[in-house]
C-alpha cells in the first residue's frame, strides 16, 4: 500500500444501542450475551469490528443483523468511544449508533458471536462488558430528551 505510515493504529468497531417499548409503554434495551472472550458470558451491546472498506453505518447494520437477525432498523449516530484501555484486546475506537422503536419489538435470535440475547428493562440493566454502561447512559439521556 502506498502512503501508509509505520505506526500502530487502533482497531475500529461499531456498537448498536437498540431500544423498544413493550405493551405497557416501558422501554427495553437489546443486549447480547458474549460467546467469546473478552467478557465471555457478559451482557453487551450488539456490535463488532468494522470490515476493511466498510462504512461505519454499514458495519453497524451488518453486526446488528449477524448477531440478532434484526434488519430494517433506521440507525442514527450516537457517539464514539476511544479511550485507551476500553478494550483488553488493544486500542479500539467504537462508533456507536442508536435506534428507538416505539411500535413493537422486532423478532430477534442470537447468532454469530452472540450466545444469547434478551430485551432488558432500562430500569433493571445487568452489568455490561467494556464501557457499554457509559454508552447506554448517554443513549438513555438522548432517549429521554427525544422520546415523547
Amino acid at each position: 500500500m502506498s502512503f501508509t505510515y509505520n505506526y500502530p493504529r487502533p482497531a475500529v468497531t461499531t456498537d448498536v444501542v437498540l431500544f423498544c417499548k413493550d405493551d405497557a409503554d416501558k422501554w427495553h434495551l437489546l443486549l447480547i450475551e458474549r460467546r467469546n472472550d473478552p467478557f465471555k458470558h457478559h451482557w453487551a451491546l450488539p456490535g463488532g469490528f468494522l470490515d476493511e472498506n466498510e462504512s461505519p453505518m454499514d458495519g453497524a447494520i451488518r453486526e446488528l443483523h449477524e448477531e440478532t437477525g434484526i434488519e430494517g432498523v433506521v440507525l442514527s449516530p450516537l457517539c464514539f468511544r476511544g479511550a485507551p484501555g476500553r478494550d483488553p484486546r488493544g486500542h479500539t475506537v467504537s462508533l456507536v449508533f442508536m435506534a428507538a422503536i416505539e411500535n413493537g419489538r422486532p423478532a430477534a435470535q442470537a447468532a454469530d458471536d452472540a450466545k444469547n440475547l434478551d430485551w432488558h428493562p432500562i430500569d433493571a440493566l445487568p452489568a455490561l462488558a467494556f464501557d457499554h454502561a457509559e454508552i447506554v447512559a448517554e443513549a438513555l439521556q438522548r432517549l429521554r430528551f427525544e422520546a415523547p
